[in-house]
């Protein structure tokens, strides 16, 4: 499901309201660093501003390995596995004082104004293409 170099980075602050009763980041709130990762994605490497445009989630996969204790240096690491004709297939991982918490994989589905599939923007394609150090499977996204 990962197979590749990660190429974009950021990090995350864990805060005290993240935690759950045993003292670890809850598992929802990872979820939430992986979407705060892919909103900067979006907004460094393709330009766009995901409060501006359409689109959804609609699939999300992630296996936690190791807890996330308050105080730890987090960062998430994202790439684009896959351009399709309408989504971004996008794996990631989350680190904790640099070992893989988690690691998982979120399609990305670009929407149209009454909420379809619609193409994935070839100039998204493009930028995707050349900050990617690693092949990327490309449909024919924009065609």
């Amino acid at each position: 499901m990962n197979g590749g170099a990660y190429t974009y980075t950021t990090s995350v602050t864990v805060r005290f309201r993240d935690l759950d009763p045993m003292g670890q980041v809850h598992n929802g709130v990872v979820l939430q660093y992986v979407e705060e990762a892919r909103v900067r994605y979006f907004r460094d490497v393709l330009d766009a501003d995901i409060t501006e445009m359409n689109g959804a989630i609609v699939q999300q996969d992630v296996e936690y390995l190791t807890p996330i204790p308050y105080g730890t240096s987090v960062t998430v690491r994202y790439r684009v596995a896959r351009v399709g004709e309408t989504s971004l297939t996008m794996p990631f991982e989350v680190l904790a004082d640099d070992a893989v918490a988690a690691r998982g994989e979120v399609v990305h589905v670009v929407l149209d104004e009454t909420d379809a599939p619609t193409d994935v923007p070839q100039e998204w394609a493009k930028r995707i293409e050349q900050f990617e150090e690693a092949p990327v499977d490309v449909a024919s996204a924009g065609q």
